[in-house]
């Protein structure tokens, strides 16, 4: 067995937490030889901002025209952000930027467009690798997505690769399969022979963030708490079922944004909480209806799983054992950054991070580019 290497991974999802997701992993590129340490570190106020801001100018945008002016300024912001967040996460672990092989730099995603009707889809995440890789004098793996875009894929699912390593890692077979539920949710998914499956399933806590915002009732349903003092509207529950998406089969991916917490108007606070984190747990019921086999486990990473109530409407509505990442071994928080270490060196490697059953590509690919301290490739 190869010995691999150490990468680190970066990771800031849709939901704009206010954390940026830092993991060490050890890995060949195909299997998980060692979890390193991880952190959450926070972002600058004024950042959380500027992203906010970035993702208002990018849904008004929307891919026609100039970019908007202020993605340059916050991609230079989150990068250098990020950079000294790995400085600190180095100095902290006592780890060596000689003993890290690459970083794996995903950016914040702010505007993601399926491809539909035979047009080809688009996506945008902010990050500057070059600058990353001048800041911090170690080689950058980042803009993961844009050659599945190019290839005719969705560009969205791709951590589907390293949720297979992390099920092979824990020895589960085909009756387990892992989501991510963040703004959005993907689910992963492989047969006894190891072919991988992933999409999106649906919108992830989105929506109900987006609705208790609106409400000045915070930025998350905290625990699930507003929810649980609401009763679900099942009429309104049944009318968001029947949208074309959760028939359609995969390939299939989302922007943060398709699905809001507006889908909610009309009912109190608590129902909208409960009707939405409701709709959530049908989707993924859906999603899993939809696989060869049927899985009997689930493993959640990503933020609903923090979530009691929406773990109980999974178990319930989408009739499933419901795990958190932590139930099984796993560091739930570091999962996602772990990932995109692990796709790094699985770029510089040549493997495929994209397949025909995940993102539509038409054969597996491998994604990415890679800036070296010298230049880029």
């Amino acid at each position: 067995m190869s010995e691999g290497e150490w990468a680190i991974g970066l990771m800031t999802g849709t939901i704009i937490d206010g954390f940026i997701d830092i993991a060490a992993i050890r890995t060949d590129g195909h299997d998980i030889l060692e979890f390193g340490p991880w952190a959450l570190s926070p972002y600058p106020d004024t950042l959380h901002a500027l992203i906010s801001q970035a993702y208002d100018a990018a849904l008004a945008w929307r891919f026609d025209g100039a970019e908007p002016g202020i993605f340059a300024e916050a991609e230079r912001a989150l990068t250098l952000a990020q950079a000294d967040a790995v400085t600190e996460f180095l100095d902290a672990h006592d780890m060596s930027r000689d003993a890290v092989r690459a970083i794996g730099f995903h950016g914040q995603t702010v505007l993601h467009q399926a491809p539909e009707n035979g047009q080809p889809g688009n996506t945008r995440q902010l990050g500057d690798g070059r600058l990353m890789a001048d800041r911090l004098g170690i080689d950058v793996v980042y803009d993961f997505r844009t050659d599945d875009i190019r290839a005719g894929g969705h560009g969205a699912p791709i951590s589907v690769s390293y949720h297979h390593a992390v099920l092979r890692h824990l020895g589960a077979g085909a009756d387990t399969a892992m989501i991510n539920i963040g703004g959005v949710a993907n689910l992963s998914w492989a047969d006894a022979a190891g072919q991988v499956t992933g999409f999106d399933s649906g919108p992830g806590v989105g929506p109900v963030n987006d609705w208790i915002a609106a409400h000045g009732a915070g930025e998350m349903d905290l625990e699930g708490r507003i929810a649980a003092g609401g009763r679900v509207d099942e009429d309104r529950l049944r009318t968001l079922l029947a949208h074309p998406f959760f028939s359609a089969p995969w390939p299939k991916s989302l922007d943060r944004f398709d699905f809001s917490g507006s889908l909610a108007d009309g009912l109190s606070l608590a129902d909208g909480a409960a009707t939405l984190t409701a709709f959530t747990a049908c989707t993924v019921g859906r999603a899993l209806d939809m696989l060869p086999v049927r899985p009997d486990r689930l493993i959640i990473c990503g933020g609903g799983r923090k979530n009691p109530t929406l773990m109980a409407e999974l178990a319930r509505r989408a009739d499933v054992q419901a795990l958190a990442a932590e139930a099984v071994g796993l560091r739930g928080d570091a999962i996602e950054a772990e990932c995109f270490g692990y796709l790094a060196m699985r770029k510089l490697r040549n493997l495929p991070i994209s397949f025909p059953d995940t993102t539509g590509v038409p054969h597996p690919m491998p994604g990415g580019r890679v800036a070296t301290v010298e230049t880029v490739s």
